[in-house]
């Protein structure tokens, strides 16, 4: 009896707890407070007559008298989304995709009222756009941005938006995990498990002080609808977006002229790093500040200005949210001996040249040596043509890869070897000699040109 007794006081002192961590008194507080700021987006696109006008019914139809109704008519495609706004005025931040295309953007308040809108800016590299409500001399209702960088995983978050077009609802959850990448260029997403659903996108996540710590923007499901699974872009992301778009209606980020790549185990151990960190430098721009200042493919940067680079995910958004024409100091890794260098950041213009698209070769069945599982063969001009290779590449071609060996998921065919462990090679001879000189089970670096894109990999012999 005295264990059942015991066994009995946990389970209440552990119900007690259970009980502690849910807000006392629900949420009800906040939804008063907040949700008069939180506002429904209809965005309408008006379709030409060559993609949005009903076909005319044929002649002696039972239909045809319709033609008259419809023939001149264009057709509206409409989104629902829903919004924040942030200040007195009336600026609103949504997602991109909610108003992108729309010729006419209106926005639904709390109190029912529906009043149209002009469009400040958008950003859709971060899916984030800024409206501002058109009305005279009426001070609208708001919330404040909070710190996203402090919320932790298990903190409680609500979500208020227009799910499915219903209008104003309220979802709860905690924090699921943090600094989520789903694909983009400078993820950082919150997950959470608040039950997100259509219509919610551009919509505020709050922490329970009522500050937005986030925007929802996606969720994960194979059926479209909430399993659980939401992300939504950090306030630390949103509001440095959302104060360029309203102070020069575009986004300024910042430019390097590199490209990088993340350190996996393997690299990390070419490398001579205990664990994988910072961020490998795979392509110069040639006159670009990263070339102006002196770094090289083959760098690995480890500290950016006062930040230890934890991956190349990391770098980009560091670099990103530089300040243009700003100097920063960078930590590198040079052939194992560290070095610091210094980059004055230029202003970023999409379509660089380092996000060319990699075009896939295919495969042949012909090679000279079988190394590292690479079958390997001099470039010569006619296997060029044949494996599409970029014009400027140069070195030793890999024509075939062994898919049961270490290189299976790290290179393709039609790749071109330019250096071995730092030797550039130019001849299969050359690269036979340096490859030679790894015992099995050790790991050589290897830098490819793969379409005129230079990346590392590391590949066990």
């Amino acid at each position: 009896m005295r264990y059942l007794a015991v066994f009995l006081s946990l389970i209440l002192l552990a119900g007690a707890a259970l009980a502690q961590s849910f807000p006392s008194e629900g949420f009800a507080d906040l939804n008063d407070r907040l949700a008069p700021a939180v506002v429904n987006i209809s965005s309408a696109q008006r379709l030409g007559d060559s993609e949005g006008n009903l076909p005319d019914f044929p002649e002696g139809s039972p239909l045809e008298r319709f033609n008259e109704f419809f023939g001149d008519a264009p057709r509206i495609a409409n989104s629902l989304g829903s919004g924040f706004i942030i200040d007195p005025s009336g600026t609103v931040v949504t997602n991109n995709h909610v108003i992108e295309n729309g010729d006419e953007i209106e926005v639904t308040l709390a109190d029912g009222r529906t009043l149209p809108t002009t469009l400040i800016g958008r950003d859709p590299v971060t899916d984030l756009a800024v409206l501002q409500i058109q009305s005279a001399n009426e001070n609208f209702p708001y919330v404040a941005f909070g710190d996203s960088d402090t919320a932790r995983v298990g903190d409680w978050v609500i979500a208020i938006g227009n799910p499915f077009g219903l209008g104003g609802s309220l979802t709860a959850g905690v924090v699921s995990a943090r600094g989520r990448d789903v694909g983009g260029r400078y993820d950082d997403y919150i997950q959470s498990d608040v039950a997100i659903n259509t219509g919610n996108s551009g919509g505020p996540l709050f922490n329970l002080d009522g500050d937005v710590i986030g925007v929802n923007t996606l969720i994960y499901s194979p059926t479209g609808a909430s399993v659980g699974i939401s992300f939504s872009i950090p306030s630390a992301i949103v509001e440095r977006v959302v104060g360029q778009l309203i102070e020069f209606g575009e986004t300024r980020r910042g430019w390097l002229g590199l490209s990088v790549q993340n350190v996996d185990s393997d690299l990390a151990e070419s490398l001579g790093l205990a664990s994988p960190r910072g961020a490998l430098v795979s392509r110069i721009v040639p006159d670009g500040p990263a070339a102006d200042a002196g770094l090289r493919e083959g760098d690995l940067v480890l500290r950016y200005d006062s930040f230890d680079v934890a991956d190349d995910r990391m770098f980009s958004r560091l670099v990103a949210e530089t300040e243009v024409g700003r100097q920063v100091r960078m930590q590198i890794q040079r052939r194992g001996q560290p070095l610091t260098v210094i980059a004055t950041v230029r202003q970023l213009t999409e379509e660089r040249p380092e996000d060319r698209t990699v075009r896939p070769a295919p495969a042949v069945d012909s090679g000279e040596t079988v190394m590292f599982g690479l079958t390997m063969a001099e470039l010569d001009t006619a296997s060029r043509r044949r494996f599409r290779v970029h014009p400027d590449a140069e070195g030793v071609l890999i024509v075939a890869v062994d898919p049961l060996s270490d290189a299976a998921a790290k290179a393709r065919p039609g790749d071109v070897i330019t250096e071995i462990a730092y030797t550039p090679v130019e001849t299969l001879a050359e690269a036979v000699s340096v490859l030679s000189g790894f015992e099995d089970g050790e790991v050589a670096l290897f830098q490819l040109n793969r379409g005129g894109q230079f990346v590392f990999q590391s590949i066990r012999r």
